[in-house]
């Protein structure tokens, strides 16, 4: 195997080890959307004659081949190859000659692989989009079953005021669903074909950067040369940055349900199948999976660092430094989706235990809510009713939980969420979705020629 940039010496093999370090592994999973990549650039040189039609039939032929054995297992990057833009094209000189020697024409490394991130990046944002989506319409049913259970609430981890468990599983269904905005921002930003840009400065050829986008179903073009070259690794922070934001949503929900769940606490109970146990102790059943949520929001936040100290230093221009970011990137979709789906997997098991949660509703918990009867009835100033109510606390008596719940009647507050708003937003959201992965797939779909995926 040839390399793309080899000049007739031999390279230290030192070196080389250091300089591709796990790019070979990490662009395994690249390889597809090198290909529709390839494709799409492929029709392009055709267009301005530097592919014949022959050379042209022959490159879907091959891009096809290589296609199939992808999907059969088949075709795999070794360190050799250093990356999948070299497998491929070495591959389709070895089988077609020339038509391989031809098809990098007006390609950089840099453009090519800001492509195939950029295709992979639009398909695990609509991967994200979907499986969160799942999560929130659960958390709604969830939310409308228990409306009206009474849970207490905590401030400073000590009981504080009722609330509802409603009211605590729609908190973090507002949270997602302000997430899900996020992520559907932050495609619209990506949606741009980096593809023409070359090593950041464009080449002397008339390339239609236009149809390339159109072939792989990008909304524009992104235009600047220089800031094509410049946005890798920014749009990277930009993801990395959302999918932190849903990590630690679901982060902070895995810590009070690692709490709630204790038999001190009793609210909620867990399925066994969702516990693992100890090798020692034999009726432990731990939430193993909440903790490493936990641990998992923490490695987002450090894959966010990591980019920013690796981007923030660099000059304009393409520098060796960004091959790094891909695995932050990769690493960081692998841990949001399947946490997104072991949370929604957690909601789907959970039960409730009102007697548990009842019996940690005291009378103290009422403290606020006495507090506001007697500014409202005897029409006294809160400050004073504060004070009364503070020497009374051991005078109090406990009040309906549920009928105090049902009276928080503003908005934000169990009988004024505003459920049925909610409802309508996820399936706008899950409509616009599949808006946009059937253009995606479809796309790719005419471009190859066969059924994608």
């Amino acid at each position: 195997m040839s390399k793309l940039w080899d000049k007739g010496y031999k390279f230290d093999k030192l070196i080389e080890d250091y300089t591709v370090g796990e790019d070979y592994i990490l662009d395994e999973r690249l390889i597809p959307y090198d290909i529709y990549g390839n494709m799409a650039h492929a029709i392009m040189l055709a267009k301005l004659g530097i592919l014949t039609d022959d050379e042209l039939s022959l490159a879907r032929d091959g891009l096809i081949e290589i296609y199939n054995l992808w999907k059969e297992g088949k075709f795999h990057i070794q360190k050799e190859d250093e990356d999948v833009h070299t497998k491929v094209e070495n591959y389709l000189t070895e089988r077609f000659g020339k038509v391989g020697r031809k098809i990098h024409t007006g390609r950089s490394r840099n453009d090519q692989v800001l492509l195939d991130i950029r295709l992979y990046m639009k398909d695990a944002l609509l991967n994200i989009e979907e499986v969160l989506s799942f999560l929130c319409k659960d958390l709604l049913d969830f939310t409308r079953e228990y409306l009206f259970v009474p849970m207490p609430g905590y401030t400073h981890t000590r009981v504080a005021m009722p609330g509802s468990v409603g009211l605590w599983a729609h908190g973090l269904f507002e949270a997602l669903s302000d997430d899900l905005k996020l992520i559907n921002y932050i495609y619209e930003i990506i949606d741009q074909s980096p593809l023409g840009s070359a090593a950041g400065y464009g080449v002397p050829l008339p390339l239609d950067r236009e149809l390339v986008a159109d072939l792989l179903g990008f909304d524009k073009v992104q235009k600047n040369v220089i800031y094509v070259q410049n946005s890798r690794g920014k749009f990277d922070m930009l993801i990395v940055d959302a999918l932190e934001q849903i990590m630690v949503d679901l982060s902070r929900y895995a810590q009070d349900l690692i709490y709630f769940t204790m038999p001190q606490f009793g609210y909620f109970s867990l399925p066994d199948e969702l516990l693992s146990g100890s090798s020692i102790m034999p009726q432990k059943k731990n939430p193993d999976m909440l903790e490493l949520m936990r641990a998992k929001a923490a490695q987002l936040s450090s894959f966010k660092v990591a980019l920013s100290g690796i981007v923030s230093k660099l000059p304009t221009g393409y520098s060796r430094d960004l091959q790094l970011t891909k695995g932050y990137l990769f690493s960081a979709f692998d841990i949001t989706s399947m946490s997104i789906k072991v949370m929604d997997r957690v909601f789907q098991g959970l039960s409730v235990n009102e007697e548990h949660l009842k019996k940690d509703l005291s009378k103290e918990i009422f403290a606020t809510d006495y507090a506001l009867m007697m500014v409202e009835k005897e029409g006294i100033p809160f400050r004073e009713a504060y004070k009364k109510v503070a020497k009374r606390i051991d005078e109090l008596s406990p009040l309906d939980p549920e009928e105090v719940i049902r009276e928080r009647t503003h908005l934000g507050t169990p009988s004024n969420l505003g459920l049925d708003e909610d409802e309508e937003l996820i399936e706008e959201m899950v409509t616009q979705i599949g808006k946009r992965k059937e253009k995606f797939y479809s796309k790719i779909g005419e471009l190859m020629g066969i059924p994608i995926p």
